[in-house]
Parts: structure tokens; C-alpha cells; sequence
């Protein structure tokens, strides 16, 4: 737990403890008042859970009627299911690295690959699940893959810089998902894109593999979109040029928010200015937001911003109609949006203020 270094050496064994996963606040043999205040706090968050579910599969439309959507994030093909069974209507991050942390002798293989994606497309049917390739490097590491040391992981080789230097690894885990595209409605997701020129790397990478499932004469979906995640403050800078060539976006505002802030989230001397309610990132959403608009493709948000309740009205506000979250988060988040009464979607850039 970030900055709780100081609080550890004051529990003592037997000690009673309180902790605040929202506000990160640990409460040491809390008083008998304190207590009881917060197991009011836990009854009340449970009606209100048990209030959200009834409507879990219901579609989220404003009290202006916005039909927005809400899907789910997912590591796994048994995350896969559990979203959609809390009431994702579809999965908006499927995190392809975890295929790769459970494998044991390498890289997993092609056909390893294939099934799991397989499996994840059959599941979502006509529902989008957009997959990101490989996303390690920075704070997550393969034990099997020596990245060497960094000075500073998380600006250094990590996610689609490491899949544009290793073909192989990048171009197998490719073709999994195209030959998988034929079971679904899957789309292609390039994480920590910087330019253009990263894109066109990587789509290059895409049609090349194409060709060999053609001499193959292996099915795929020759139409699968590909997309890219916003997540740097370069890629929001050219998002308008990114938007004319791919065809959605996904706002990853975990990285966005330290990178604009550049404060490192883990650091606990500066984790505090890692807020992405913050102007800055504010205008960095709404400026993604604006150009994908502009532009005429899907732009959504699969970080944790997405599931906070206190930005939905602002996100809303500046555009967003896609929001992806983890499962326990759907219920809740399909809920506070039919409270929401909203004006037309600001124009300008830095509205979302």
C-alpha cells in the first residue's frame, strides 16, 4: 500500500484495524464510535449494491436519454464471463500480459494463445472485446525475460515498444488473434502509443501477418478494427492525426495521469499528484475526446477514472460514451449514470474543467 510504511510500525499483533480501500486511510484500534460509524458506512454501501444489481442488465441511458455504454475489463477468460455476468456489455479491456505472467516455459505459443482469445470471442458473441497486445515492461515483468536495468521503467522499454522490437514474440501473438476474430467481434488494441509512425508500425505488422494466414488459407476477419490506447501525453498531443487512421480509441488514464503529472503512482512522496481530476488531465481527456469526435470514431476510457462516481458527470460532459470497468464496478457505474441529467457535449478542448 502506497505511503503506509510509517502506519505499519505503529500495529501491533491483535491490533483491530480499519482500512478505507477508496481513500487509502488505515485506522489503527479504531474507538468504539468510529467503528460503528463505518459499519454503518459498509450497511449502507451494501443496500445500495444490492439496489444497483436489480438494474445490472439493464442499459444505462441518462435522464436526458444518453444511451451510454458500459463494459468490462478483463485478464482472463474467467474475468471474461464474470463482467459479462455482472452486466458488461461486452469487454473494453482484455489485458493480453496475463496470458504471458501464467505462462511457466516462455512465451506462450501461438495456439495457447488462440484458444484463450477463441474462448474470450465465443463468450462476448455480437458484444465488442477489444483485446491490447502485449502490455509488460514498467511495473510488470515476466520472469522468463530479462529486461535488464532501467533507470526509469516506466519511460523506458515497456508495452508496444517492446512488441515493434520483437517480431516474433509480437507477430505470434497476431496471429492468435486473427485467426480468433472469426469467433467474435474482437478488435486489436496497441498500448503506449507515441506517433503515427508507431501505429503504422504495428498495422504494418498486422497486414503482414494477414498475408501469411492468406498463403495459409486460414480464416480471420480482414476487417478487424484496430485501435490505439491513449494513455500518453504525445499521443494525446497528435490524437487528431491518430484519429484518422485508427479506428477507435481507449483512454488508459492510470499512465495518462502519471505521465501528465509526471509523478510516479508508486512513489509515495509524489503518489498524491497523481490525481486525475486534475486540469490537466481533465483537458486531456476532453482533447482525445474532441478529436475522436471530430474524426468519427469510438473513443472510451478503460482506466480507473472510468469507475469513479465523482467523474462521471464531468466525463459524460466532455463526451465519453464508452466506459469500461472492472465487473463490480458495472452495476454501480450503470446506476450513478441514470441519476445524471447532462447538457449537449461541449466543443471546446479544454471544457472538461
Amino acid at each position: 500500500m502506497v505511503g503506509a510504511t510509517e502506519c505499519m510500525l505503529e500495529i501491533k499483533t491483535g491490533d483491530k484495524l480499519i482500512i478505507n480501500g477508496e481513500t487509502g486511510e488505515i485506522i489503527v484500534a479504531p474507538d468504539t464510535a468510529t467503528e460503528r460509524r463505518y459499519r454503518a458506512l459498509i450497511a449502507s454501501r451494501e443496500r445500495h449494491g444490492a439496489h444497483c444489481l436489480k438494474g445490472a442488465h439493464t442499459p444505462a441511458v441518462t435522464r436526458g436519454g444518453r444511451r451510454i455504454a458500459v463494459l468490462g475489463n478483463a485478464g482472463s477468460v474467467a474475468e471474461v464471463r464474470a463482467a459479462l455476468d455482472a452486466g458488461a456489455e461486452g469487454i473494453g479491456l482484455f489485458r493480453s500480459e496475463f496470458l504471458y505472467m501464467q505462462s511457466r516455459g516462455g512465451f506462450p505459443d501461438e495456439q495457447t494463445q488462440f484458444e484463450a482469445y477463441r474462448h474470450a470471442a465465443e463468450l462476448c458473441g455480437e458484444r465488442p472485446l477489444v483485446i491490447r497486445t502485449l502490455d509488460i515492461g514498467g511495473d510488470k515483468a515476466l520472469p522468463y525475460m530479462d529486461f535488464g536495468h532501467e533507470e526509469n521503467p516506466f519511460l523506458g522499454w515497456r508495452a508496444i515498444r517492446v512488441s515493434l522490437s520483437m517480431q516474433d514474440v509480437f507477430r505470434t501473438q497476431l496471429r492468435a488473434l486473427l485467426r480468433a476474430s472469426v469467433f467474435g467481434n474482437l478488435r486489436i488494441m496497441f498500448p503506449m502509443i507515441t506517433s503515427v509512425g508507431e501505429f503504422r508500425r504495428a498495422e504494418a505488422a498486422v497486414r503482414e501477418c494477414m498475408a501469411e494466414l492468406d498463403a495459409e488459407k486460414a480464416a480471420y476477419n480482414p476487417g478487424i478494427e484496430l485501435g490505439v490506447m491513449i494513455e500518453t501525453p504525445a499521443a494525446v498531443m497528435v490524437a487528431d492525426l491518430l484519429a484518422a487512421e485508427a479506428r477507435f480509441f481507449s483512454i488508459g488514464t492510470n499512465d495518462l495521469t502519471q505521465y501528465v503529472m509526471a509523478a510516479d503512482r508508486g512513489n509515495p512522496r509524489v503518489a498524491h499528484l497523481c490525481d486525475p481530476s486534475d486540469t490537466a488531465v481533465r483537458r486531456s481527456v476532453a482533447m482525445t475526446l474532441a478529436a475522436a469526435r471530430s474524426a468519427g470514431i469510438e473513443a472510451g476510457m478503460c482506466g480507473e477514472l472510468a469507475a469513479d462516481p465523482e467523474a462521471t458527470a464531468w466525463l459524460l460532459e466532455a463526451g465519453l460514451e464508452k466506459f469500461s470497468v472492472s465487473a463490480p464496478a458495472v452495476a454501480p457505474l450503470k446506476e450513478r449514470i441514470r441519476t445524471l441529467d447532462l447538457p449537449e457535449v461541449r466543443k471546446t478542448p479544454g471544457a472538461a474543467e
